[in-house]
């Protein structure tokens, strides 16, 4: 794909599944964080600097370097993706909360984003200018952000009967997407993936199955509900791979740092989709009836 479709088709893109977003939430979303406050405040932790800290490790395990390592950072700090909702709700964990650790990570995204790109240029490029926090480039990451969140929240409010309509069919329409953009962000830089595929590949399997483990037994281990703590390990285990491909385009113009996302979109579903069939296997197991 070349360089000018990329730039204008890939914010769209994205505009389209964080627009679908914000047809889920409303204000209350937010306020209720005080409902879930150990769970929320564990997950948060977990996925602000739990994360991005073990993708570091397994960067430097695998010898990954230059703009492929930042493009792994810089989905590690990307926010949990739509799906993670759907695999929550299959596996029986705690949509509400989903909801809630997607909305405020969306908006937390904004400043942690810069934070650890700019931290990871100045390690893995030798540049501590990279996304930093250049007021032009934070905006630019605010408007992929927030702007169509904010937009889909208001249509929520405004027109709350068509907003529940359309949800099914905007939530289609995000995940055709979605393929649509790894896929591309694939093809764009096909060489750089055949290179560094079994690298690429093991990394980005590793960080899923890291991450849900992380995100489910970290809350567990502090006396979290099993619910809660299934909506915890599928929101930090499943990132928004089209925010961390088009912030790699757009924002920072490296289509290179675009490929561990696409590789990672496409591979998470495998452990996502496990995860979720042994959640669900075992809450029928303990609500079966004992036999006398």
């Amino acid at each position: 794909m070349g360089s000018m479709l990329f730039a204008v088709a890939l914010p769209l893109a994205l505009g389209i599944v964080m627009f679908g977003l914000g047809l889920t939430l409303t204000t209350g979303d937010f306020a209720r964080v005080a409902r879930f406050p150990q769970a929320a405040l564990i997950a948060l932790v977990c996925q602000l600097v739990v994360l991005p800290a073990l993708c570091f490790g397994l960067v430097r395990l695998f010898g990954l370097d230059g703009a492929l390592a930042v493009g792994m950072m810089l989905l590690a700090a990307s926010p949990g993706g739509t799906s993670a909702n759907l695999f929550s709700h299959i596996a029986g964990g705690n949509v509400a909360l989903n909801i809630t650790l997607t909305a405020v990570n969306s908006v937390l995204a904004v400043f942690t984003l810069p934070i650890v790109v700019g931290l990871s240029y100045s390690v893995f490029l030798d540049d501590g200018a990279g996304i930093g926090l250049q007021p032009a480039k934070f905006l630019q990451v605010f408007a992929l952000v927030l702007v169509p969140v904010v937009a889909g929240m208001t249509v929520r409010r405004l027109f709350a009967d068509w907003a529940l309509r359309m949800h099914t069919a905007v939530k289609v329409a995000a995940a055709v997407v979605l393929v649509l953009v790894v896929v591309a962000a694939l093809v764009s830089e096909f060489g750089a993936f055949t290179d560094h595929v079994g690298q690429l590949g093991a990394i980005a399997l590793l960080l899923c199955v890291c991450s849900l483990l992380i995100g489910y037994a970290v809350p567990r281990a502090f006396g979290v509900e099993r619910a809660d703590a299934i909506a915890a390990g599928m929101e930090i285990g499943v990132h928004n791979a089209a925010l961390a491909i088009t912030v790699a385009v757009s924002v920072l113009g490296n289509e290179t740092m675009a490929v561990p996302g696409a590789v990672y979109g496409f591979l998470m579903n495998i452990p996502a989709a496990v995860a979720t069939f042994l959640f669900a296997r075992s809450r029928r197991t303990e609500s079966a009836p004992v036999s006398a």
